[in-house]
């Protein structure tokens, strides 16, 4: 705020359309000096209604210019609150709004303050407005005796009754001469089974409260006030409960009334009632999924309004709707919000409740481009100045431009411009306007379909029987959609296959509206669909059963670094945080879950990383959700059940998570021990004896990995490694485990034990478990069995697990588990701590166990079957057959292990496995 005066800060003065009434007022001002005259004179030669209260309000305004016009304002707005009694609060507020609306057409016309100052005191006399009402007429129902249990100083909140500021008011937009839209509501919670009686005590006080404001008389009128945004309001009271207005928008809310809560803020009356019930309408206005269906909703909208105001005429000056019509404040405002809402459930940040600032946050997130923004920015701040001075002419809530040369001429000067450049200016702007929003809501045409084959027209015709396609609207926006779609299949290596493939998606999507929008607003993701129906038809199923998926290739960084385990924890324990209940915090970290690993798959399938990088992703994400999900499986637990008796337990990542090398259909072995440190029973609201508690808490971190949700599972779980497998309990105690791996484990459980990490739970535990396993393997590698008992262990794997496929890559002699069984091997007859394939085998090298020659040829068969077994699990969960394979799968592999043709290949994995089973046979026998 400065203390400049008012005349000190004015920059700019309309030009006098009536110069007799600038007259009149220059003469009778003239004590202000030229400055503040000459303004008010050319303001009244423009406006007879601001001439009127001129004359109404000399005396005050005299001294409210000598000074700055904040503190005018300040001493405005204070006023009202001394008035005693409905009657007299209602002439107060009446004096308060003339004294405003002189003051702030001033500062507007005399650029003494910017928009955003100029509806906002407008919104802060508004908001003073109806809390002042409530509270006087909320505390007349209590003296009435007519509000159960309410008690005198209960006013002060409305004794749970709140409005809520909606549309330009809850943003602190409100125009000239605007009304203001209100929802008002009223917490049932505090009346039990007389809500009923108190239901009509607050329709009493709202119907008074809307008359207070805007009945016009000697002092005129305060606001007009609108309460047909409230739900259903054409069968609705004028207030109800919280919990009625809840439950409908849960069950029927519409796009527009979601649009409508962008803005919302409660603005008098209880404002701690009216924020809890803001917070619960979240999941209904901001989406959890990019919402690109509500662009049609708007463009429905936009067209609907348009038809019903006639304003789908060619664009002119006179007449024109500066509000609704082609290139106006409304265009703008929806272009806004709908983007808004599109990504507004994934980024709070994007919850702006202003216009111009909700534009800068989509701009700084990437959702439109800066210069876009700015320029909206700028054609906003303009349509809205030239809005105020329609309505500052003669105080009426109108929109249109004036229907006669001699109106514009008027408006022109208002705006300090000669009727010519002000014709050019606004034409201009609306039609910027019209050509910045109208591409982003209107649909493309539908275009021709390109020539097909008689068994792909057949394939296409069979797409309207799909549950996708069921609606009209769905139908509508695919009718759109189909022609770019079968283009670009077109240009695929097999457009037959590619058709089948995309065909199997199309067939598997249970809704397709939100999907097809999400497409037509972003064409590129169909070359991406085309790309992954065309080649990897697993992840094409995958995406159809969880299309949210694409969410984040939209709105988030998709094809940025990876961000690592620690940044993916954080990300994922932030996510459930913001949930409520237990099954909602299992729920978004499938969400989660799912994006990122569809990123990584569609990477490794473009090639923006190769299979070793993609496998540590993988592993990456599955500890992620691990070290995020544990402590809140924990915390249930420890809910019902009391705290983690002890030190509490860790989750051990065993096979390939430990090794921190996963593909994309990899399961998870885990191991769990606990150390209840001598404690036999858990202390909580039913306690559990030690044993079972750690045994259940286990089982419920399983399911919370592998349980069906509505958002799919996160993994499946073999538990298999644990102490005495299948027949051991699902959870072991430090003691037993120490135990049995020193005196009773098998060899097969030291090699497991090798690749054995871990991932969650106490860090003491933690580091006492790995301590204890680096201090076993050098042992256990000692034993004079260790080579034999391999040997038959090869064998059993063998016999029970042989290639399946010239192009099998992980079963068999030479293969990938047969050299990680060697890897294993290595690392523990050196001693050594490693996990990964790479470091277990430059152990055994170092340690005597492998010559060079022999490391080199296990590391490389091991390096091509890995990038073929990678690329297999991204392509199909099946037995890979190569002859059946379609183009684009096989030019996928070929790719990934850098050869030149199917021949080739083949004939590589015979010679790098055969090697491979040779060096392995050398060492502990061939396996048979």
């Amino acid at each position: 705020m400065t203390d400049a005066s008012f005349s000190a800060r004015t920059s700019r003065s309309p030009l006098a359309h009536d110069a007799e009434a600038a007259a009149d007022v220059a003469r009778a001002f003239a004590d202000l000096g030229p400055e503040a005259a000459g303004l008010l004179a050319a303001t009244a030669g423009c406006s007879p209604f601001l001439k009127g209260l001129m004359g109404r309000e000399g005396d005050w305004l005299r001294e409210a210019l000598a000074g700055a016009p904040e503190a005018a304002l300040e001493a405005v707005l204070a006023a009202p609150a001394r008035a005693e009694g409905a009657e007299a609060l209602g002439e107060a507020l009446r004096l308060a709004k003339r004294r405003v609306a002189l003051l702030t057409a001033l500062c507007d016309l005399g650029g003494v303050w910017p928009l955003e100052m100029v509806t906002g005191a407008l919104t802060r006399l508004a908001d003073l407005s109806v809390d002042l009402a409530i509270r006087v007429l909320v505390a007349e129902e209590i003296r009435r005796g007519k509000l159960p249990g309410a008690v005198p100083g209960d006013e002060v909140t409305g004794a749970g009754m709140v409005a809520l500021a909606m549309g330009k008011m809850g943003a602190g937009e409100l125009n000239y001469s605007s009304d203001i839209d209100l929802v008002c509501l009223f917490d049932e919670t505090r009346y039990g089974d007389q809500a009923g009686e108190a239901r009509a005590s607050f329709i009493r006080v709202t119907r008074k409260m809307a008359a207070m404001l805007s009945d016009l008389t000697a002092g005129g009128y305060v606001f007009r006030t609108d309460l047909r945004l409230r739900p259903d309001a054409a069968v609705t009271p004028v207030c109800l409960s919280m919990a009625a207005a809840e439950s409908y928008y849960e069950s029927v809310g519409r796009t527009w009334e979601r649009a409508a809560y962008i803005k919302a803020r409660p603005c008098g009356g209880d404002l701690a009632a009216g924020e809890r019930f803001l917070r619960a309408l979240t999941p209904f206005v901001w989406r959890k999924h990019l919402d690109f269906a509500a662009i049609q909703d708007a463009h429905d909208m936009r067209l609907r309004i348009r038809e019903h105001r006639q304003l789908n005429r060619p664009l002119t000056v006179e007449g024109h709707n500066m509000k609704l019509g082609q290139g106006g404040i409304r265009e703008i405002e929806f272009f806004t919000q709908t983007r808004q809402l599109i990504a507004g459930g994934r980024d709070p940040d994007l919850r702006d409740r202003t216009t111009v600032g909700g534009l800068a946050a989509l701009a700084a997130k990437g959702w439109i481009p800066a210069e876009v923004a700015g320029e909206l920015t700028e054609l906003y701040r303009a349509h809205r100045e030239v809005e105020h001075r329609l309505q500052m002419v003669g105080d009426a809530q109108t929109h249109d431009m004036p229907v006669t040369a001699e109106g514009v001429a008027r408006i022109a000067a208002f705006c300090g411009q000669d009727e010519a450049m002000f014709r050019a200016g606004l034409l201009d702007r609306l039609a910027r306007t019209d050509r910045l929003t109208e591409g982003f809501f209107a649909p493309g045409e539908t275009e021709a379909l390109p020539e097909l084959s008689d068994s792909a027209r057949r394939i296409v015709d069979g797409w309207s029987h799909y549950p996708a396609l069921r609606s009209e609207r769905a139908q509508a926006i695919f009718r759109r959609l189909r022609p770019a779609l079968l283009k670009r299949l077109m240009r695929a290596a097999n457009p037959d296959e590619a058709l089948v493939a995309l065909d199997g998606f199309l067939a598997g999507l249970p809704a397709g509206v939100q999907l097809f929008s999400l497409f037509e607003a972003n064409p590129a993701l169909i070359d991406l669909i085309v790309d992954i129906a065309g080649t990897s038809p697993a992840l094409a199923r995958h995406l159809a059963r969880n299309a949210g998926v694409l969410d984040g290739v939209i709105g988030g960084s998709f094809f940025s670094a990876w961000p690592g385990v620690r940044v993916l924890a954080e990300a994922m324990a932030a996510a459930m945080a913001a949930e409520p209940d237990y099954e909602k915090k299992l729920g978004v970290v499938r969400r989660v879950m799912k994006e990122w690993h569809f990123r990584v798959g569609v990477h490794h399938l473009r090639g923006l990383v190769d299979a070793f990088q993609a496998a540590k992703e993988y592993a990456d994400l599955a500890e992620a959700v691990i070290a995020a999900l544990w402590p809140v499986v924990c915390a249930e637990f420890a809910r019902k059940h009391g705290p983690l008796p002890g030190r509490g337990a860790v989750v051990i990542g065993m096979g390939s998570l430990g090794a921190a090398r996963l593909n994309a259909g990899s399961d998870l072995d885990l191991i769990v021990i606990y150390d209840a440190q001598g404690i036999e029973t858990s202390d909580g609201a039913r306690p559990l004896a030690t044993r079972p508690y750690y045994a259940r808490l286990t089982q419920a971190f399983v399911t919370a990995l592998t349980a069906q949700m509505p958002e799919g599972r996160l993994y499946e779980v073999d538990m298999r490694l644990r102490p005495s497998g299948r027949q051991g309990p699902v959870a072991t105690s430090i003691q037993s485990f120490t135990s049995y791996q020193e005196s009773e484990a098998w060899t097969w459980e030291h090699l497991a034990l090798t690749r054995a990490r871990v991932l969650a739970g106490q860090g003491e535990l933690a580091a006492e478990v790995e301590a204890f396993r680096r201090a076993l393997l050098p042992e256990k590698g000692r034993g004079s069995k260790v080579r034999q008992d391999v040997a038959e262990m090869r064998a059993r794997l063998q016999a029970a697990k042989p290639a399946r496929g010239a192009w099998e890559a992980k079963n068999g002699p030479g293969r990938l588990m047969d050299i990680e069984l060697m890897a294993q091997l290595a690392a523990l007859l050196s001693g050594s701590p490693a996990r990964g394939v790479e470091r277990q085998l430059e152990a055994g090298r170092k340690g005597g166990i492998l010559s060079d020659s022999d490391a080199s040829m296990l590391l490389d068969a091991y390096r091509v079957l890995w990038r073929l077994q990678a690329g297999t699990r991204l392509i199909t969960d099946e037995v890979l057959e190569p002859e059946r394979l379609g183009e684009g799968a096989r030019a996928f592999l070929l790719r990934e292990t850098g050869e030149a043709g199917a021949e080739a290949l083949s004939a590589r994995l015979d010679l790098v496995t055969g090697l491979a089973a040779g060096v392995i046979a050398a060492h502990v026998g061939d396996g048979g």
